[in-house]
């Protein structure tokens, strides 16, 4: 990024001490934003700077030290080993994270969702009403994939974002909600669900150095009908055609909680001889977007890349191997918002995505109660990298 950019001005007073609580899993994300929270504020001048509101501004760490112990029977609790008092709390918690564990009646037990949520309201419980503020910073969504009700069944979601808003929490950040709608449970608290569309390109045009980026030679697919706003976004702010795929169910039965897909249909022009960029929410098991590939692949495209913002791989890596290695897709690329396995970056198809710095710009500015409507809207940055890209001039440290 740009010199501009990375030190933004930000002239108006703290909404209080900046505190930064990384729960389990997300201790490596947490100290990457803690590194650019730390310079950026050394470096910034400002003239009030050493008035009693910015008192301590420029800290040798914004992170605070918790502690998350376990009894015997696996229940646990929380612990803040520091004041909280009058300060901007900013928790990140990542709910997807099972290589974090912990021993129950001697068993090692990986944690789950609904564990790490636990967690979290463990450590909200703990501030114990004492901070000024409080922002949830939870990339994957808590249970976001059941977020309505189509028979008798919970609403997950909305019921976890209800929890949090009558324990104290002020705003809650996500990124690429699987349904923004679910907001509505909660309609006097902040919520944003952000894109990470500019990360993507940028992870794009520095792996791939030979890509036309015109209608006649590239096109951004959506793999479904849920995905399409996603997708025309980016095939906007690209100047791209734009095609999806919609699933063709059985409704006849149900496959371990959901409607087998019989087929994927494809909406849209001519695919044939372009590179196509295929964006979604997540890769799950990936067997959807791999029959996309293929399906794809039937309809002569060329290059396949995968942009997905989180990268679950339920059932490996294997498929997504033999898939490269078949030419049907060329590469994947997926954020560090949720855990990524170590074997990952081992592979030649993989291309991660780091959202650190972004995350350390929203936090930054939400302490100093600004606007961050110009980092949810990435198209003037895409613009401005795609330029350099064409131009040849782009650089690994955009």
């Amino acid at each position: 990024m740009s010199v501009h950019e990375e030190k933004r001005n930000l002239e108006s007073i703290p909404v209080g001490s900046l505190g930064v609580i990384p729960l389990q899993g997300t201790e490596d994300m947490g100290s990457k934003i803690d590194y650019y929270l730390v310079r950026w504020r050394t470096e910034r001048e400002n003239e009030h700077k050493n008035s009693l509101v910015f008192s301590g501004y420029q800290r040798d760490s914004y992170l605070l030290h918790t502690k998350l112990p376990r009894f015997g029977t696996g229940e646990g609790k929380g612990m803040i080993q520091e004041s909280v008092r009058g300060m901007d709390l900013f928790l990140l918690v990542d709910v997807c994270n099972y290589s974090v564990s912990y021993e129950m009646f001697g068993e090692i037990n990986h944690m789950s969702p609904d564990d790490h949520y636990q967690n979290l309201k463990r450590i909200i419980a703990a501030v114990g009403g004492k901070a000024r503020r409080i922002t949830v910073i939870m990339p994957f969504l808590y249970e976001s994939r059941q977020h309505r009700r189509q028979t008798r069944e919970s609403l997950d979601c909305a019921l976890a974002l209800q929890e949090l808003a009558g324990m104290g929490i002020d705003n809650i950040i996500t990124f690429d909600a699987h349904d923004a709608r679910v907001q509505n449970s909660i309609p006097l608290h902040g919520f944003e669900t952000i894109q990470p569309s500019y990360q993507f390109i940028k992870g794009l045009l520095g792996h791939v150095k030979d890509l036309t980026i015109d209608t006649d030679h590239m096109m951004v697919v959506s793999p479904d009908e849920g995905g399409m706003s996603r997708a025309i976004y980016l095939a906007n702010v690209l100047g791209l055609d734009m095609g999806t795929f919609y699933k063709r169910r059985d409704y006849t039965q149900v496959v371990d909680g959901r409607n087998p897909i019989v087929a994927h249909e494809f909406l849209g022009s001519s695919v044939e001889g372009k590179d196509i960029l295929v964006v979604d929410d997540m890769i799950s098991s990936g067997e959807s977007v791999l029959e996309v590939a293929a399906a794809l692949k039937q309809r002569k495209a060329n290059r396949i890349y995968i942009a997905s913002t989180f990268g679950l791989f339920t059932k490996g890596l294997d498929h997504f191997d033999r898939a490269y290695e078949n030419g049907q897709i060329h590469g994947v690329l997926t954020t560090n918002l949720v855990y990524q396995m170590p074997e990952l970056f081992d592979r030649e198809w993989y291309v991660s995505c780091d959202m650190s710095k972004y995350i350390a710009y929203i936090i930054d500015t939400l302490n100093h109660d600004s606007s961050i409507s110009d980092l949810l809207n990435p198209n003037d940055r895409i613009q401005s990298i795609v330029a350099k890209y064409k131009r040849g001039e782009l650089t690994g440290g955009e």
